[in-house]
C-alpha cells in the first residue's frame, strides 16, 4: 500500500476499526476474540494489507496489556493463596519447563548441530503464552477451574524461569563473552523481586490511603497505573519479564482494602491494550516466509506443539492428575510464548543463533500462537462430542434403606444432607450427574448415581418406607418430572421441595404440594440480608424482625393470590401492582401503630 504514512491517531483508528469488524465476526463463528485479534493484526500488518507497516513499536507498547493482565491476576491471589500454590508452581511448572525444554533442545540439536543454539531454541520453545492462555480461560470463566489453576501455576513458573534463562545467554555466547554479566543479571533480578516486595509492603498502602483521602478518583487511577508501570519498569530495566513485576505488585496488594477499586481502575485499560497486543503479534507474523515455506513452518509449529503436549500430558499423568484435566493442561501450554521473541532476538545479538534461524523460530512461535485458540476450541468441542457419544456408567445399586431420600446432591442438597447427618438422621442421596457424584465422593460423601425420576430407582431406595422426600434438584424440568413420579407412585410420602423461582413454585403447587412444603431457594437468604440491612440502617433488632415478619406474611398472601390467576398475565401484572401498594399500606399502618404504642408507654410512664 502506497501513500503517506499514517499518523498515530490514524493508526489508532485503523486498529479500532479492524477490531470492531473482525473480532465480533470471529466470536460469532465461536472462534474466540483472541484469534480474532490475531487475524485482524495479520490483515493490516506489513505482511498483509500493509496499512500499518511496522509491528515492532506497536508490540512493545501493547505489551503493557499483558502487564496489566498479570497485575489483575495477582490481585486475585492473596500471598497466603500464592504460598499454597508453591507445590504446583515449582513442581508442575518446573517439571514442564525442564522436560519440555530438554526434549525440544534434543530435537533442535539434530537440526542445528550446535549445543548452545539448541539449548536456547529448546527452552525458548518450552515457554507458553501467558496472555493467550489467561485471556482464553478468563473469557470462558475457567480461570478458577482445576485445569485453569494448574495451567496458571505453570505459566507463573515460566515467568520465574526468565531469570536463569537470561543469565544463561552470556555463558552460551561464543568465547563466553560477558560471562559475569549473566550472573550479575540474575542477582539484580533477585534484588528487584525483593525490592518490589518491600516497597509494596511498606510504602504502597499508606500512599494509597493518603491518595484515596485527598487525591480524588482520577489521581487514584493515575496512582494505580503508576504502581503497575513502576513495578514493570523495575524488572524491564534489568532485562527481566515486566509482567512478573506487575504480578508481584498485584499479589502484595491482593489483601489490601483497595483491591476492588484497583481492579476496577485497571480493567478498562487491560482489555484494550491486551487486544492491541494480540493484534501486534498477528502483525509480526512474517507471512512472506510462511508463504515461501508453508509446510516447513507449519510442520515445525505443529511438531513442537505435539512434543510439548506429550511432555505435559505425561508429567500430569505421572503426578496422578485426572485424564481430562491432564489433556486440558497439555493443550493450554502447548503453544509458544511472548518471551521467546525476546530470548531469540537476544540470542541472535549475542551470536548464539544466526539471524535466519532466529527469524524462523520467531515465525514458528507466532504461528503456534495463531493456532492456539483453534486447538483450545477444537479440543473442547471434541471432548463435548465424545462425552455425548460415550455411554454414562450404569446407575448404582442401592443397598440401604433410610428414612430420608434426597434427590439432587448439588449445593442445596449437600447442606440438607450435612444438617441431617449432624443430627444423626441417615439419608439416601441420589444424583443424576456422574461428574458431580465423582467429585463429591472425593471428599468422602456417600451419594448414589441415579435418576430420581425413575420408578425402579425410587423403589430400590425404599421410597415406600421412607418418612420424607427432599426434592433438591437444580434443573426445573428434572425436578418436576421427579415430583410427579413421587406423587403418582408414593402419594403418602411427604415432599419438601426446592423451587428455583415463582414459576417453579406454581408448577409444584399444581402437584398438590402445600405452600409450607416449598422453599424458594434464595428467598430466606434474601430476607435475612434485608433484616440485617435494616439493623445497619438504624432500626433496632425487634423492629427489624417485625418488618421482616410482616413482609413474609404479605409475600405468602401475594403468592397465593397470584397462584390463583397464574394463567392470566394481565391479572398477574395487576396483582403485582396491588401487592406493592398493599405492602406500603401495611408498613405505614405498622409504623403508625408502633408510634401510638410508644406514646402510650410514655404517657403511662409520666403518669406513674
Amino acid at each position: 500500500m502506497t501513500g503517506a504514512p499514517l499518523t498515530v491517531l490514524g493508526q489508532a483508528a485503523v486498529f479500532l476499526a479492524t477490531a470492531v469488524v473482525v473480532v465480533p465476526l470471529f466470536r460469532r463463528l465461536q472462534l474466540g476474540s483472541v484469534l480474532g485479534y490475531l487475524a485482524a493484526g495479520a490483515l493490516i500488518g506489513p505482511w498483509g494489507l500493509g496499512v500499518v507497516p511496522e509491528a515492532e513499536t506497536t508490540l512493545h507498547f501493547a505489551e503493557f496489556g499483558v502487564v496489566l493482565l498479570l497485575f489483575l491476576v495477582g490481585l486475585e491471589l492473596e500471598p497466603s493463596r500464592l504460598w499454597a500454590l508453591r507445590q504446583r508452581v515449582f513442581g508442575l511448572g518446573g517439571a514442564q519447563v525442564v522436560v519440555s525444554g530438554v526434549a525440544l533442545a534434543a530435537l533442535a540439536w539434530l537440526w542445528l548441530r550446535d549445543m548452545p543454539a539448541a539449548i536456547i531454541a529448546g527452552f525458548g520453545l518450552a515457554m507458553s503464552s501467558t496472555a493467550i492462555v489467561l485471556a482464553w480461560l478468563g473469557e470462558r470463566g475457567k480461570l478458577s477451574s482445576t485445569s485453569g489453576r494448574r495451567a496458571f501455576a505453570i505459566l507463573l513458573f515460566q515467568d520465574l524461569a526468565v531469570i536463569p534463562l537470561i543469565a544463561l545467554l552470556p555463558l552460551l555466547a561464543p568465547e563466553h563473552k560477558g560471562t559475569p554479566v549473566g550472573w550479575l543479571v540474575a542477582l539484580k533480578g533477585l534484588a528487584a523481586i525483593v525490592g518490589v516486595i518491600v516497597v509494596s509492603r511498606v510504602a504502597l498502602r499508606p500512599a494509597f490511603k493518603f491518595i484515596a483521602r485527598f487525591g480524588g478518583q482520577d489521581v487514584f487511577t493515575a496512582a494505580t497505573l503508576f504502581v503497575v508501570v513502576g513495578a514493570a519498569l523495575a524488572m524491564d530495566a534489568i532485562g527481566l519479564s515486566m509482567s512478573l513485576g506487575a504480578f508481584l505488585a498485584g499479589v502484595l496488594l491482593a489483601d489490601s482494602e483497595f483491591r476492588h477499586e484497583l481492579e476496577a481502575d485497571v480493567e478498562p485499560f487491560k482489555g484494550l491494550l491486551l487486544g492491541l497486543f494480540f493484534m501486534a503479534v498477528g502483525m509480526s507474523a512474517n507471512l512472506a516466509l510462511l508463504i515461501a515455506s508453508p509446510l516447513l513452518v507449519l510442520g515445525a509449529a505443529l511438531g513442537f506443539m505435539v512434543v510439548k503436549f506429550a511432555a505435559m500430558y505425561g508429567i500430569a499423568r505421572v503426578l496422578r492428575i485426572a485424564n481430562d484435566d491432564a489433556q486440558r493442561i497439555a493443550i493450554l501450554v502447548a503453544q509458544g510464548g511472548e518471551f521467546a521473541f525476546v530470548l531469540f532476538t537476544a540470542a541472535a545479538g549475542d551470536g548464539i543463533l544466526d539471524a535466519a534461524t532466529a527469524e524462523f523460530l520467531v515465525l514458528v512461535v507466532t504461528v503456534s500462537m495463531l493456532l492456539a485458540p483453534l486447538t483450545f476450541g477444537g479440543y473442547e468441542r471434541m471432548l463435548a462430542r465424545w462425552q455425548m457419544r460415550s455411554a454414562p456408567p450404569q446407575f448404582d445399586t442401592i443397598d440401604t434403606a433410610n428414612p430420608v431420600i434426597i434427590a439432587g446432591y448439588g449445593r442445596y442438597g449437600q447442606i440438607v444432607s450435612r444438617v441431617l447427618r449432624m443430627a444423626g438422621i441417615p439419608s439416601t442421596a441420589l444424583e443424576a450427574s456422574y461428574q458431580q457424584v465423582d467429585f463429591v465422593r472425593r471428599f468422602g460423601n456417600k451419594v448414589y448415581y441415579g435418576d430420581a425420576s425413575r420408578l425402579e430407582l425410587l423403589t430400590a431406595a425404599k421410597a415406600a418406607d421412607a418418612k420424607l422426600f427432599v426434592l433438591a434438584i437444580d434443573d426445573v424440568e428434572a425436578s418436576m418430572k421427579t415430583a410427579a413420579m413421587v406423587r403418582k407412585h408414593f402419594p403418602a410420602l411427604p415432599i419438601l421441595a426446592r423451587a428455583r423461582n415463582r414459576v417453579h413454585y406454581y408448577r409444584l403447587r399444581d402437584l398438590d404440594l402445600e405452600p409450607d412444603d416449598i422453599e424458594r431457594e434464595t428467598f430466606l437468604a434474601s430476607v435475612e440480608t434485608a433484616r440485617r440491612a435494616l439493623v445497619e440502617c438504624g432500626l433496632d433488632a425487634a423492629a427489624a424482625d417485625r418488618a421482616v415478619a410482616l413482609f413474609k406474611e404479605h409475600d405468602a398472601r401475594t403468592m397465593e393470590a397470584q397462584y390463583a390467576v397464574r394463567q392470566d398475565e394481565q391479572q398477574l401484572i395487576q396483582t403485582t401492582a396491588q401487592a406493592a401498594a398493599q405492602l406500603q399500606e401495611v408498613f405505614e399502618a405498622d409504623a403508625a401503630e408502633r408510634a401510638r404504642e410508644a406514646v402510650d408507654r410514655a404517657t403511662s410512664a409520666g403518669g406513674l
